[in-house]
């Protein structure tokens, strides 16, 4: 009897040890994940089919990192800045670089284009699933509010216009 109770105590402590085990972006996160993406406008919703890729290169610190939304393929280039910082770029190849920050398995960018402020997450939340999201705001839509004090500053807010979030499957 004693002989199980270790056993299984080993086990239990093995089971918990091995949920604890930290991934390593982006090489434990490779693959293909496929899904359907839901957008959200203030003219309604539509649903599309959507993949994300991310593979290997043969460059160190550089990733195949692919979006695919009904067919139309854009591809980009994730470049590893600094690991350890979780510091990292989307690349375009076109000119245009944007900078990214990879937290808790997550991976999130912030950025401006053509009057237009977007935040972009990508949440591996298991080992198979990405949870995908796009928030959209037109800066020309911003609100102000407080600083009507030195203790209440002035507050710029930005009205979610496009809402954009897909949950894609490892294949």
């Amino acid at each position: 009897m004693k002989s199980i109770i270790i056993g299984f105590f080993l086990l239990s402590v093995s089971f918990s040890y091995s949920q604890h085990i930290e991934k390593i972006f982006p090489d434990d996160f490779l693959g293909i994940y496929k899904g359907e993406l839901d957008i959200t406008t203030e003219n309604g919703q539509q649903k599309i089919p959507m993949e994300f890729h991310l593979f290997a290169t043969d460059s160190i610190n550089k990733f195949d990192y692919k979006l695919v939304y009904n067919k139309a393929v854009r591809n980009y280039t994730l470049v590893v800045k600094n690991k350890e910082k979780g510091l990292f770029e989307i690349d375009e190849n076109n000119g245009i670089v944007l900078p990214t920050f990879f937290n808790e398995n997550v991976l999130h960018s912030f950025f401006e284009v053509q009057e237009n402020f977007l935040s972009t997450r990508l949440d591996f939340t298991s080992e198979n699933t990405l949870a995908f999201e796009i928030l959209f705001s037109r800066l020309q839509n911003k609100t102000k509010t407080g600083g009507i004090s030195k203790e209440i500053p002035e507050v710029f807010g930005y009205p979610i216009t496009v809402f954009q979030k897909a949950i894609l499957r490892k294949q």
